[in-house]
């Protein structure tokens, strides 16, 4: 059984990756760690417990920060929908969050099981607090998958940055350069073949579980948030292909390892994954060879998805029920 941590911002797609891992029959999740962004830091919560208790899981949610670390918050209420969950009245019925700090809970709980697989889909605030009280930390986590980044491709939030990281990249920045084994899933997974088609949509719909008739009405605005953005027609899921490299890394087809500097001095480029895929600075840290100096840390970047693999998982887990 494998032991996975999950912080989040709880809108539509977190909402859907949390489902494919409490649905992973060989997955224990130890808890899920709340954070301010897509929505504030209550409402993330609420649907944090919501997809919880459609879940039909016992797994405890734990309140972390309400803001980020040094600027005000802000949402994303345009692609999610003021409840973060396409405002079609969800609401936890019985659940309520544990009233340990989140902070406390991810030291805690990374201590008690050296090797859990820790996955961010929301800002990295939490997870920046939680080094910063104990940096040891990052040597007890097994994995660490980071859904955020646009180091291939334009930004979701300005034409530079990937929300997660532009709502907070001083968080991000910190995470980046710790010893975190990280293993970024930037925006750019989510688009193309990845994108849920039409006719695939149907498909999920006619389930006929509340899983999968939550999934997508969970989505509905950002379905077509998605589509005012790009142009491009069906639902982009962003974490749940962050989480489906966290269950299964072979889903990400390519990768190479590369220094991640993360942009927070300038408005223009905040929140930049800096990323010499080229290496045409000629920097060690974008090779095998890594420099204990190097002032950013070195992540395991995925530029290629196996998009039928993906939907396969998707579609598996949402037909599940336990």
């Amino acid at each position: 059984m494998r032991d996975f941590l999950i912080d989040t911002d709880t809108a539509s797609d977190d909402a859907v990756a949390i489902l494919m891992a409490l649905a992973a029959p060989d997955v224990r999740v130890l808890g899920l760690t709340t954070v301010a962004g897509n929505v504030s830091l209550k409402q993330a919560t609420r649907n944090a417990l919501l997809t919880v208790e459609i879940a039909g899981a016992d797994v405890p949610v734990f309140m972390g920060a309400a803001a980020p670390l040094i600027r005000g918050h802000e949402h994303a209420h345009w692609f999610h929908g003021a409840d973060g969950l396409g405002d079609r009245g969800f609401a936890p019925k019985a659940r309520q969050a544990e009233r340990e700090h989140a902070i406390d809970a991810i030291l805690r709980l990374i201590h008690a099981h050296p090797g859990l697989t820790l996955v961010t889909l929301g800002p990295l605030t939490n997870i920046a607090l939680a080094l910063g009280r104990d940096p040891s930390m990052a040597e007890k986590v097994g994995r660490c998958v980071v859904m955020g980044g646009a180091p291939a491709c334009e930004g979701n939030v300005t034409p530079a940055a990937e929300y997660n990281i532009w709502v907070d990249p001083e968080a991000a920045r910190l995470v980046f350069r710790s010893d975190l084994p990280i293993e970024m899933v930037g925006w750019h997974v989510s688009r193309g073949s990845s994108v849920l088609t039409h006719g695939e949509i149907a498909e999920i719909e006619a389930l006929g579980t509340t899983k999968a008739r939550f999934a997508i009405e969970s989505n509905a605005t950002a379905r077509d948030a998605y589509h005012t953005q790009t142009g491009e027609t069906g639902l982009s899921l962003a974490d749940p292909t962050a989480m489906a490299i966290a269950l299964d890394r072979s889903v990400g087809l390519t990768w190479s390892r590369h220094r991640v500097a993360i942009e927070c001095a300038s408005e223009l480029t905040r929140g930049m994954t800096v990323v010499d895929r080229l290496n045409v600075s000629g920097d060690d840290n974008n090779a095998q060879v890594w420099k204990a100096h190097a002032s950013d840390c070195r992540a395991d970047i995925v530029w290629t998805f196996d998009s039928a693999k993906f939907k396969a998982m998707l579609m598996a887990a949402l037909a599940h029920s336990r």
